[in-house]
């Protein structure tokens, strides 16, 4: 269009010469020369005829510039892009984030279910302890569309994280999975899930870390999760290095948003909300003169050691299945009056108790009937036992809540104190969110960077495969007089003339991924050399002739 344009005031020029011409041509004085009139005529018809020809060309352009340069438009670097602002200009505008809609690219995606979309009754079935989190991750990667998978499986959540090549297959063949986990029918199932791809799903496990999708906003005890996670995933294969990087910024997350903002001033975990909520749900608001019963010595159960003794909770009795865990919450809070029983005392003594949080790995320990064989709880809870499970899968049977003396809560009920510090957690968030934008912007370019190492491994694989190719043709020529040391000296000026030719684009195509526009220049200079290598339908290079994962 610009060379329509642009060609208009040379139009009307070419239309004034031409006609002027013609004036000329039609006045010429015949009788004042001696040249022949006849051949003079014949002379000025070819001049007009041949302007005529030159103002009709002007004035017709060609039939669509795409027709006529078709690939200038579509090339991905155009001579314009010897400066790389340019470079990624054009980039940008030919739709830089789609840049590989054509080719094939994993996804990471996120599948799974949390305390915000679904009930504890099907997240208990989906949990996925320690000791089956390995043989877990082996069953997913074993899908031919799944390459990677980490699971973050918490009290409050069962995510699944996976790389696949194939978008749609790879959610089809992890629904099959948890289907068939929980023996949950996947209709039912997918009533529950959320499914989040690439940015979204590397923002949501950022925010996951951050604390910003918890119960309690900003709690700590995620960030111990996520990292528990990582440690997990560390030595088992299908845990590569996209998961690997992901979690690691996960991590680096959670860390600046706790001790960069005030986020977590004041924030509990699932334990300590679990213990504000009681406290706050008792007649006097404290726990003075409440018998306190904790089921379970682990993890939770210390911490809800830690945040009653705050609460001036000085006499608890902790029942575990061994003494072991107990005497040592015994040696960390000396302040604390623990009594010990064992898991085969429960029934009785927890008759002898006004308020039992339930925290242990063992499945159902209460049932409406066992609490019909108790006798009242005291005045201090106003003769309403409180049983608080924290626990999943859970220790407190559903039918509990239908016992006339007794007041349920699970963890479901925790959302009631997260809306009396949702207000004070806002400003906070929103500080958090800034803080995940920036690691999440430098998780991408980091993954982004990676995309060149194919194209780097193809490019040096086709160099060597031609330069192989020809030193056999030269030898051939040169026959078998040369002595080793000659052999020598040529494979080595063959191999020096190809790393030096190498070396621009290698460097080119290299990038930490610190920087995203340093990556968008490396992105862009990696098309253009596929481009011009023909590199697209290369296989990558392997060593020891393994195939690549």
């Amino acid at each position: 269009m610009a060379a329509a344009v642009c060609a208009a005031p040379a139009c009307a020029n070419v239309r004034q010469s031409s006609n002027a011409g013609h004036q000329n041509v039609s006045g010429i004085n015949f009788s004042a020369g001696s040249a022949r009139p006849g051949a003079l005529s014949e002379r000025a018809r070819r001049v007009a005829a041949r302007r005529a020809a030159v103002t009709q060309a002007v004035l017709t352009p060609p039939v669509g510039h795409e027709e006529v340069r078709p690939s200038t438009i579509l090339r991905p670097v155009s001579a314009a892009a010897v400066d790389s602002s340019k470079a990624l200009e054009q980039f940008r505008s030919m739709g830089g984030a789609s840049r590989y809609a054509s080719e094939a690219k994993s996804s990471i995606m996120s599948i799974g279910l949390s305390i915000h979309t679904c009930p504890v009754e099907i997240r208990e079935k989906l949990a996925v302890p320690e000791d089956k989190w390995e043989e877990a991750v082996a069953q997913l990667c074993s899908y031919p569309h799944v390459e990677e998978a980490g699971i973050l499986s918490t009290c409050n959540r069962l995510e699944i994280y996976v790389v696949g090549l194939s978008w749609h297959r790879g959610v089809r063949e992890v629904e099959e999975w948890m289907s068939q986990y929980s023996g949950i029918p996947l209709e039912e199932l997918r009533e529950h899930l959320f499914l989040l791809r690439d940015r979204d799903a590397t923002s949501h496990l950022l925010k996951v870390s951050g604390g910003l999708d918890s119960v309690v906003m900003g709690e700590g005890q995620i960030l111990a999760q996520v990292k528990n996670t990582f440690a997990l995933g560390e030595n088992v294969e299908g845990f590569g290095r996209h998961l690997s990087g992901l979690f690691k910024a996960a991590i680096t997350a959670g860390k600046r948003v706790r001790s960069e903002t005030s986020i977590a001033s004041g924030a509990v975990s699932v334990s300590s909300a679990a213990a504000e909520l009681v406290q706050m749900k008792l007649p006097s608001n404290s726990f003075d003169d409440c018998r306190v019963m904790i089921v379970g010595a682990g993890t939770m159960s210390r911490l809800l050691v830690k945040h009653l003794v705050s609460k001036r909770c000085t006499e608890m009795t902790i029942v575990n299945r061994s003494r072991g865990r107990v005497e040592e919450l015994q040696a960390d809070f000396p302040e604390a009056n623990i009594k010990i029983c064992l898991m085969d005392e429960f029934h009785a003594e927890a008759a002898n108790h006004d308020v039992i949080f339930t925290a242990a790995s063992t499945g159902i320990i209460i049932t409406k009937d066992d609490l019909a064989k108790m006798k009242p709880a005291g005045s201090c809870v106003a003769g309403s036992r409180r049983l608080v499970d924290i626990a999943v899968p859970r220790n407190v049977d559903g039918n509990c809540a239908e016992d006339e003396n007794t007041i349920c809560y699970n963890v479901d009920d925790l959302k009631e104190l997260v809306e009396l510090n949702k207000d004070k957690r806002l400003k906070a968030a929103d500080e958090a969110r800034d803080l995940l934008a920036h690691e999440q912007a430098s998780f991408e370019a980091w993954r982004d960077s990676l995309e060149t190492v194919p194209t780097i491994k193809k490019l040096r694989g086709k160099a060597e495969a031609i330069r192989m190719a020809e030193l056999d043709k030269a030898m051939q020529k040169l026959g078998e007089g040369m002595t080793k040391k000659q052999l020598k000296i040529v494979e080595e000026l063959s191999r020096g003339i190809v790393n030096k030719l190498l070396h621009g684009p290698m460097q080119a195509l290299r990038s930490d991924g610190t920087d995203p526009s340093e990556v968008g220049e490396t992105l862009v200079n990696m098309h253009a050399l596929e481009k011009m290598f023909d590199l697209k339908n290369q296989d990558v290079p392997t060593r020891g002739g393994a195939g690549r994962r």
